[in-house]
């Protein structure tokens, strides 16, 4: 063989081995950072730009797609210890032209995070109607969607500042008391019991910890790399004080029963999303919201857990968008009669 020729195909294959070998390395070495760029992928992917907001020196960050325009724009907000990027999976099948808004709860992420601040459930409510207020988002009335803790603090928005929302969605929401008890609560009783509270099981620390929290949101049984839930561990690690600090915070008298305590004063039509097999928060939930909420639409899904967002992502955002075709439809109605 030529030398020249030879030459080539070494610098050829050496050029293609680097950023296969940069990608064994960060897996072996730094999975966090793949996360990272993973979160980075779909974003770009999905059309997702991030941006920040700033409420006096107060810093929100947030995602978006799309613009406002003649349907609702939603605005949504996740759970404890999650972030914006949690709802990509949702994304992914709701359509380009729907004006879409994730942001960073209070303390998560990008948004601002001060010992200072009020992180209770009402407090969270009135950080996220200054952040609603910042981008303008309340010209017109918007869908609003929240997740486990993030639907207690939507429900406690809609009961709060009905004016600004003109339908709500509700996904295995904290908030509410229950006649009984999920996995979760009596692992949290024991823990009390025993004076282990600082072992939370939605706060992992080690890989092992991160498996067992991922077995308790999800009834789909996901088999995840070693690496992969090291990586998930290291994101979340500098983090867990904060964590465990908000916890206490929203498991407090003043927060624990926050959406119970508000649901008689929400008056949007509200859509309910519940995994039949939740062992965060029991399913029984759904039918105590039924009962408080006038225009109320309940939809229990088969085989799934809490983390309905990652289990069932095509099916959340095909009942979304079925709610809004139908409130649209009884609004086109109401026109014409």
């Amino acid at each position: 063989m030529d030398l020249d020729v030879l030459n080539m195909f070494v610098i050829a294959g050496g050029t293609l081995a680097i950023p296969i070998l940069a990608f064994v390395a960060s897996f072996l070495l730094w999975p966090s950072a793949l996360i990272r760029i993973y979160y980075w992928y779909w974003r770009r992917a999905l059309g997702m730009q991030v941006r920040y907001a700033n409420y006096d020196d107060y810093q929100f960050c947030y995602s978006y797609r799309g613009r406002p325009g003649y349907r609702p724009s939603i605005l949504m907000l996740h759970g404890f210890s999650a972030h914006k990027d949690m709802w990509l999976s949702i994304v992914k099948f709701l359509p380009n032209n729907l004006h879409l808004v994730c942001v960073d709860m209070p303390g998560h992420e990008g948004t601002t995070r001060s010992d200072l601040d009020d992180y209770s459930i009402s407090g969270q409510a009135k950080r996220i109607h200054q952040f609603v207020e910042c981008i303008k988002l309340n010209r017109k009335p918007f869908h609003l969607v929240g997740t486990s803790m993030g639907g207690n603090v939507a429900g406690v928005y809609a009961a709060q500042y009905p004016e600004d929302i003109c339908s709500l969605t509700l996904i295995c929401p904290a908030g509410l008391p229950s006649t009984t008890d999920s996995k979760f609560i009596k692992q949290l009783r024991e823990l009390q019991e025993s004076k282990r509270i600082d072992r939370i099981p939605l706060i992992p620390s080690t890989p092992e910890e991160m498996a067992d929290m991922l077995k308790l949101c999800s009834y789909v049984r996901f088999k995840v790399p070693q690496q992969i839930l090291q990586g998930l561990v290291d994101v979340r690690i500098p983090h867990n004080e904060f964590y465990r600090k908000l916890f206490l915070e929203i498991v407090d008298e003043k927060s624990r029963h926050s959406l119970h305590e508000n649901m008689s004063k929400i008056k949007a039509p509200t859509q309910v999303i519940w995994g039949k097999q939740d062992q965060v928060l029991d399913v029984s939930g759904a039918s105590v919201l039924a009962s408080a909420i006038p225009d109320c639409h309940v939809y229990l899904l088969e085989n799934c857990g809490h983390s309905v967002v990652v289990e069932r992502p095509r099916k959340t955002a095909n009942l979304i968008l079925e709610f809004l075709a139908l409130l649209h439809s009884i609004d086109n109605n109401k026109k014409q009669a």
